[in-house]
């Protein structure tokens, strides 16, 4: 079994459906604008992310990958469907607009699913970032 399953321990927690908080806007908006700043404060300094097949170790890791994967050649533009907060942890439901630099190309719109796990050294920090994009063509 991978680390990731490994350290999990089952419980039960409680979610409340709110509006997506400030810390999370504001990091997707660094993403959209492509300013790659403060808004990743809300990552612990040693914070893991999974993202698809991404490994990433470390908020600057984390914002050094999303900014050479974003320059691949599109815009993303980041939209809350929905987000549940539950203490420890916290769900977010979405799409993204990838628009091409190359008009050409088409603009896809795939849903994103993400699970923000809090630290516990600091609960207003994100410790682990497991999340889904896509696909984004069959």
């Amino acid at each position: 079994m991978t680390p990731e399953f490994e350290e999990m321990t089952m419980t039960r927690l409680t979610f409340n459906k709110t509006d997506a908080p400030d810390w999370l806007t504001a990091f997707w908006r660094e993403i959209d604008d492509k300013t790659w700043g403060a808004g990743f404060d809300c990552f612990a300094e040693d914070a893991v992310c999974n993202l698809g097949v991404a490994d990433w170790h470390g908020r600057e890791a984390i914002r050094e990958n999303l900014r050479k994967f974003i320059d691949t050649g599109f815009t993303a533009h980041h939209e809350v469907a929905e987000y549940w907060d539950g203490g420890s942890l916290k769900v977010f439901r979405g799409v993204v607009t990838m628009t091409p630099d190359d008009s050409s190309q088409p603009v896809v719109r795939p849903t994103m699913t993400h699970f923000f796990y809090m630290s516990e050294k600091d609960p207003t920090k994100v410790q682990r970032w497991h999340g889904a994009v896509g696909p984004v063509a069959f």
